[in-house]
């Protein structure tokens, strides 16, 4: 599953830098699938959603760091945990409950966005 970033986030930015993804943002900026990955141009991801890795996308948070779910593989294929849970002070980087994923599709997502 996904790892999210929970309102007790005092906006540190300890946790952006670790993300092997590329898929933490500072509040209230855009996004791309681009960033960080070997993806460009128009993709279908994994889970059937089509894009344009190169455009930007709409903030998911205005206020705190957030995780892009599409982008995030738990740091599966990278390291043994979710280095931005290993980093935060404040305990904020929690597994989404409501975006749950195998160990095999997180390791497909994050072969697909690292064409390995």
């Amino acid at each position: 599953m996904a790892i999210i970033i929970t309102d007790e986030c005092i906006n540190c930015g300890a946790c952006e830098p670790e993300c092997p993804n590329t898929a933490i943002y500072e509040g209230a900026d855009d996004w791309k699938y681009s960033d960080g990955t070997d993806l460009s141009g128009n993709i279908v991801l994994p889970n059937g959603k089509k894009a344009n890795a190169d455009e930007d996308q709409e903030p998911i948070s205005d206020e705190i760091y957030y995780i892009v779910a599409d982008k995030c593989t738990e740091c599966k294929g990278f390291h043994e945990e979710p280095q931005c849970a290993a980093v935060c002070p404040v305990d904020c980087c929690v597994p989404d409950d409501d975006n749950v994923e195998t160990e095999e599709e997180l390791l497909a997502k994050q072969r697909f966005m690292h064409n390995d």
